[in-house]
């Protein structure tokens, strides 16, 4: 899927520490917690909780924590849409790589079991 230049500039300039509230907000309401978030974001990365936070305290663009980030290989297993978009079809890596993580939220607010959020293969 084909998004504008704009919409991916807007995104890589989006300061993560502005969005983790709001992720954080998002699996709360839905009676999970910030520590299931955080293992969440941190397979999909690679950070430990102190880089996280590192990546917070400096408010780091989304451009910025991702070219920082070792991606899962496993990341590629994500599939399904996510801000009307799928998001195996976005071509900007930068933008699929935030598709990832929102679609990985996303799952987490919805109950959906840790082991299958993190793509679990035997």
């Amino acid at each position: 899927m084909n998004t504008s230049n704009t919409h991916d500039e807007r995104i890589a300039k989006m300061i993560f520490g502005s969005v983790y509230p709001l992720y954080i907000t998002k699996v709360e309401k839905k009676g999970r917690t910030k520590a299931e978030l955080d293992e969440v974001i941190s397979w999909l990365t690679g950070f430990t909780e102190d880089q996280l936070q590192d990546h917070i305290a400096q408010k780091a663009t989304f451009q910025t924590f991702f070219d920082q980030a070792s991606l899962n290989p496993n990341a590629s297993l994500i599939t399904g849409l996510i801000c009307g978009y799928r998001v195996e079809e976005i071509e900007n890596p930068l933008t699929q790589k935030v598709r990832y993580l929102d679609k990985l939220v996303d799952e987490l607010a919805k109950g959906k079991k840790i082991e299958k959020i993190l793509r679990a293969t035997i």
